[in-house]
Parts: structure tokens; C-alpha cells; sequence
């Protein structure tokens, strides 16, 4: 049986393409995992592929166990977010997995125009961590057990980490039968 996503996407995700696109594909990832990273450039490239029949939606999974940064970045990303910036602070994170230090996050966020002082104290008061917590257990209830693990149209994909065969798996969802 195919683990399915628990909660089904809402609004309060992270959300790039239309509602209605006939296709959703959802990414429970982290940002210092080396798997994740080879990931995105493939996401990227199914969303131009796929343009407006494609909605990608990024939870939050950190592995903080093997990824000493993983949580923070999570955290900025999720701060980011709150000013209209996520994806903006999602790509710079994967663009440079090698550099995820709270400096390097803080300088990230200021980059981005948002305060740098306001993005440091979010982390020390861990003001974003119930967020990632609640995008993590999301993950768990889901069967989620390692990043990136990728969900179609609410059915996890456990095909081959392809550009191809992600490609034809969305296209196969997004075409009624």
C-alpha cells in the first residue's frame, strides 16, 4: 500500500504554481542534505517542463541528527517566508548547502532585504521552530523516514530520483485516465 500524505496540502503550505494545477507535487526536504541538493535542480527542471500544470509544495524535514544545520535553515527559510520571501531563501539555501552557519543565514535573510538583526534573534529564540516541528511531524505521520521523500498528487512516489522518471510519473498524474 502507498503511504499517503497526511494533512493534504493547504494553504498554510509553501506553495509555488496554481491550486488547480492537475498535478501537486510535494517535497518533504532539508536543506543540508546532500541528496536534497541533488534533488532541486531536478524539481527545477520539472517545473519548467511542467509550467502552470504543476503546483510544488517544500515541508520542512530536517535531519538534525546527521545535519548539524538543517534546523536553522529550516528556521530561516520558515522566517523568510513570513515576508513573502520563502522561495527566494529556498533557493539561495540550496545554492549554497556548503555555507548554512546562523552567520551565513542572517547574511542570506539581509540579502534578501529582510532584517538581519530580527533574522538572528528569530533563531536564538527559536521563534520559526514550532512550524518546522509541526512540517517534520507532518512528514512522520506521512512514512516519511529520509529527504527528499516526494508525494504526487498526495501518494508518495518511490520511483526512480531522475529528472525523466520524476517527469513521467507527473505526467502520468496530471493525465486523466
Amino acid at each position: 500500500m502507498t503511504a499517503r500524505l497526511t494533512p493534504p496540502v493547504t494553504a498554510r503550505d509553501h506553495a509555488q504554481g496554481p491550486p488547480e494545477a492537475p498535478v501537486t507535487l510535494v517535497e518533504y526536504g532539508d536543506f543540508e542534505c546532500p541528496h536534497c541538493g541533488r534533488a532541486y535542480p531536478m524539481v527545477k527542471a520539472v517545473q519548467r517542463s511542467l509550467g502552470q500544470n504543476l503546483r510544488f509544495v517544500f515541508r520542512n524535514f530536517p535531519l538534525a541528527k546527521s545535519h548539524e544545520h538543517a534546523e536553522h535553515a529550516a528556521e530561516m527559510a520558515e522566517a523568510a517566508g513570513q515576508q513573502g520571501k520563502f522561495w527566494e531563501m529556498h533557493d539561495l539555501l540550496f545554492e549554497h548547502q556548503d555555507a548554512l552557519e546562523d552567520e551565513n543565514l542572517v547574511a542570506y535573510a539581509a540579502s534578501l532585504g529582510i532584517d538581519a538583526a530580527g533574522a538572528a534573534a528569530a533563531l536564538v529564540e527559536g521563534t520559526f521552530s514550532a512550524r518546522v516541528r509541526e512540517d517534520f511531524a507532518s512528514g512522520a505521520k506521512s512514512g516519511v523516514n529520509g529527504t527528499p521523500t516526494f508525494f504526487i498528487n498526495g501518494a508518495r512516489y518511490d520511483g526512480l530520483m531522475h529528472p525523466t522518471a520524476l517527469l513521467e510519473a507527473l505526467v502520468a498524474a496530471a493525465t486523466p485516465e
